[in-house]
């Protein structure tokens, strides 16, 4: 049941392919570090690779909890192909277009936008 109360406070299947590694509880914020976790992306499951590290630290915004500003602090993870020596690593989408905020934080943004909108 922990984890399936974990998985509420995350953008869906994030949890599948992240781990948390620490929370900072900040006076107007709650700062999620999360490292990605050591899974071949599928679409290069034939080749052989090898982890080598993490990109630099990227930030979004998700939907406030407790009233609280909810950061994301993702670490990708990159990998060698061994044979062709090519940096490789996972497609995300998680970040909308042009925003440094969830895809489905935007969505509803802008749904409670269109929603105030309409009453004026």
């Amino acid at each position: 049941m922990e984890k399936e109360l974990i998985e509420l406070l995350f953008p869906e299947g994030l949890l599948d392919f992240f781990s948390v590694k620490r929370l900072e509880k900040k006076e107007n914020s709650y700062v999620f570090y999360l490292d990605e976790k050591n899974i071949k992306p599928a679409i290069h499951s034939e080749k052989e690779l090898e982890s080598k590290g993490f990109y630099n630290e990227e930030s979004m915004t998700d939907f406030p909890l407790r009233g609280k500003r909810c950061i994301l602090k993702l670490r990708r993870r990159k990998w060698i192909d061994k044979k062709s020596k090519k940096i490789i690593n996972r497609d995300w989408s998680l970040v909308a277009n042009g925003t440094r905020i969830t895809s489905e934080f935007a969505a509803f943004l802008k749904e409670l936008n269109r929603y105030n909108t309409s009453k004026l």
